[in-house]
């Protein structure tokens, strides 16, 4: 239950940073279209996240050591653009047009993820 939780919240995260940054671009026609894509883009972020971010850490860890970790900004919004590059390739209706954007959606994905996180474990009772 809480992977969907998951899911469903980095999708509303990005479907903002789609509003918020003109280089990420949606080009589903239809709202069920919209929300499938954004399901699937949150989908391909995740398992790239999660392959990834361990091994960019690990190879990089005297960037994130010099750089008190703000180097992980670049890192997130690369992984980003690769979220963008895959979902081409799976001809998913979502792209991102360079560098600026991504790292801008995904400071914003990451920021709307942890409130929107902090909400849902409120009403959880914080379980």
């Amino acid at each position: 239950m809480k992977i969907l939780i998951k899911l469903v919240v980095t999708a509303a995260a990005v479907w903002v940073a789609t509003l918020l940054v003109p280089g990420i671009q949606l080009h589903a026609h239809t709202t069920a279209g919209k929300i499938g894509t954004l399901v699937v883009v949150a989908l391909i972020f995740g398992i790239i996240n999660a392959m990834l971010k361990p091994i960019a850490k690990t190879v990089g860890c005297l960037a994130y050591a010099a750089t008190f970790g703000l180097i992980s900004i670049v890192v997130n919004g690369l992984l980003f653009w690769l979220t963008s590059w895959v979902a081409g390739k799976l001809k998913v209706p979502f792209h991102i047009t360079g560098f600026v954007a991504a790292v801008l959606g995904a400071l914003i994905v990451g920021v709307v993820g942890w409130v929107l996180s902090l909400i849902l474990d409120d009403r959880d009772g914080g379980e």
